[in-house]
């Protein structure tokens, strides 16, 4: 097994290489508006640190988000652009699950991601490993008595300690916790999902509702 993991659904670009045992190379770069521009020369790093190349790869795992619409696509695209390249199978692993995974919390716990608009991307979890609730979004003032007394990860509830009195780090998803989670849910034979997006809400840019039309003289 050889597993090249990524995720664009946060501002972190991270990458990662998975032998079937353990993390063999890793790369994360915080920069929420170069996506496109940062993800492929990681992944180019994280294959030349491991001594690998890309035709060796046996499957691709990427974070399905929640995330803003520009930048989980990039990470999504690229997976699917190696996955029809290669022939390999594509693994679609929640990034929250991810970040829930990497905090290796053992009693009940919330993971919340940055939603911009004042919002956050977020979920209940039973255990590092155990979701609760699906995704959503909310300003965190709305989901503040349903999280009480609960320990939070992730930059949303860094950002909202109003909300998330007991935040913690991690503070963005990496693509090791991925690639881990991915292939010990793999090993233990869960038929892991398409990489389908989990937007949860429409983008920022829309199409004009009304045009002005303009006629030839």
């Amino acid at each position: 097994m050889l597993l090249l993991a990524l995720d664009t659904a946060t501002p972190a670009v991270t990458v990662a290489l998975h032998d079937g045992d353990d993390v063999i190379a890793s790369s994360s770069q915080v920069d929420a508006r170069r996506h496109g521009e940062l993800l492929l020369p990681a992944v180019d790093r994280v294959l030349a640190e491991a001594g690998s190349k890309v035709d060796a790869l046996t499957g691709i795992v990427v974070g399905t988000g929640p995330g803003p619409y520009t930048g989980l696509r990039v990470g999504l695209m690229t997976a699917d652009a190696f996955g029809l390249a290669l022939g390999v199978p594509v693994y679609g692993v929640c990034t929250l699950d991810g970040l829930a995974y990497a905090a290796d919390l053992e009693g009940p716990f919330v993971v919340a991601t940055d939603a911009r608009r004042k919002e956050v991307y977020w979920a209940r979890y039973a255990d590092s490993r155990t979701r609760l609730t699906d995704p959503a979004v909310d300003r965190p003032a709305d989901i503040a008595e349903r999280v009480a007394g609960l320990p939070a990860v992730g930059a949303g509830a860094l950002l909202y300690p109003e909300a998330f009195p007991e935040a913690r780090e991690p503070e963005y998803v990496s693509a090791a916790a991925l690639a881990r989670l991915a292939a010990e849910r793999l090993a233990a034979g869960v038929e892991l999902p398409a990489p389908r997006p989990l937007y949860l809400r429409r983008p920022d840019a829309q199409v004009p509702k009304n045009y002005k039309v303009v006629t030839p003289k």
